[in-house]
């Protein structure tokens, strides 16, 4: 099989379900922001982030996939979604509530700003967030032109998970030892 079909050459790409749209689609941009942020969690944990964070991230990365096909998916399609993946709910945002309290317990409480960065882990920890941060708009986005096209346990999911990367950058970098850096006011 061919990686490349050709049928895109045309600006547009196929839905899950059927359908197709142009590549600008506000579900497009949705959903490939979702995988951007799962590519962008991969180079996190490429950086020899500790095990207990690399296994909560791993849990991110497959959740990430069934929020990728729900948004590839129209409303109409759904129902076959159902069928053929999970979806997210409650229980993946409680995870995800969890994992912030665990770790965040363990660190120096924030009484200020902090500069993105620390040791490579968490530097990179910290782009992932800003990329889950933008993913988090365009699914809003996408559900203020379809309110029918995403549920809101996706955007609870991506609100949480943006949270929930901050804490681990900070958890990252001191384990490595490296000390939060407090933005300095001119």
């Amino acid at each position: 099989m061919k990686i490349y079909s050709k049928t895109g050459d045309d600006g547009k790409t196929g839905l899950f379900g059927g359908g197709r749209v142009g590549k600008d689609d506000p579900r497009i941009e949705a959903y490939g922001t979702v995988d951007e942020l799962n590519a962008a969690i991969g180079v996190a944990r490429a950086s020899r982030v500790p095990a207990e964070i690399d296994a909560v991230l791993a849990a991110a990365q497959n959740d990430l996939f069934a929020a990728g096909a729900e948004l590839a998916t129209p409303a109409e399609g759904l129902a076959m979604l159902d069928q053929r993946s999970s979806r997210l709910g409650e229980g993946h945002i409680a995870r995800l509530e969890a994992a912030i309290d665990r770790f965040d317990e363990r660190l120096a409480p924030l009484k200020e700003f902090i500069l993105p960065g620390g040791d490579p882990a968490g530097a990179a920890l910290h782009l992932a967030r800003t990329i889950c941060r933008r993913a988090e708009r365009r699914v809003v986005t996408l559900r203020n032109t379809e309110p029918d096209a995403v549920s809101d346990e996706v955007i609870v999911y991506l609100n949480r998970l943006g949270d929930l990367l901050f804490v681990l950058a900070r958890a990252a970098s001191a384990s490595a030892g490296v000390r939060d850096v407090p933005w300095k006011k001119e």
